[in-house]
């Protein structure tokens, strides 16, 4: 009966032990603060390239061409995002970011996705079946873009030894959706160098 006491002691101390070990520490921290980790891809890339290349965008003739001609705002859509780097990169993130950065200017407007369209579409279908006649909103109204953003992120990677080089390059697409023109072409390039104690890549 006493070595039974013993074990069962020692097994509830082992898995206590067991638990503080696997518990991780977490630290909260302000959404918006710069933190890297290993190096790769973050959130902090896609809000700084996102801000700076829709910046370079406006700083571009095309907007003051289209807004002198038209007397109206352009509309935009961005399209495919193409990762081509080595890496697992979320592209709707880098998506959003540049159709955040875009609204938020007010120098322009901003038409749906496809997928986005296609779920409105059926909801008109739905109420031109069961809503009220003064409430449904008809087909046939939509907004066409003016332009649509296209892109891609490709990566170089050199290591050596416990230090590696990772070089960005982003590409973005401006094209005038009327005659297939690009407008506008924008390239930001992020380079990071990541050193590792001990441990090889």
């Amino acid at each position: 009966m006493k070595s039974f006491k013993i074990v069962s002691a020692v097994l509830v101390l082992a898995l206590g032990l067991g638990a503080c070990a696997s518990t991780p520490k977490i630290t909260r921290t302000e959404a918006d603060s710069q933190i890297d980790l290993s190096g790769n891809w973050n959130d902090t890339d896609s809000q700084l390239v996102s801000q700076e290349m829709i910046t370079d965008a406006f700083a571009n003739s095309w907007i003051t061409d289209f807004t002198t001609s038209k007397n109206a705002k352009p509309k935009l859509i961005v399209g495919t995002v193409l990762n081509k780097s080595i890496e697992h990169i979320n592209t709707e993130t880098f998506v959003k970011d540049l159709e955040r950065t875009l609204t938020n200017s007010g120098k322009v407007r901003f038409v749906a996705s496809k997928e986005q369209r296609d779920e409105v579409r059926d909801e008109r279908i739905d109420q031109s079946k069961n809503a009220s006649m003064n409430s449904a909103k008809s087909a046939g109204q939509e907004s066409g873009a003016d332009y649509m953003i296209k892109g891609q992120i490709n990566t170089i990677y050199d290591e050596a030894g416990n230090t590696a080089l990772k070089y960005y390059q982003v590409e973005l697409e401006l094209i005038d959706l009327a005659n297939n023109e690009k407008v506008w072409i924008g390239q930001k390039k992020i380079k990071k160098v990541v050193k590792r104690s001990g441990t090889k890549f």
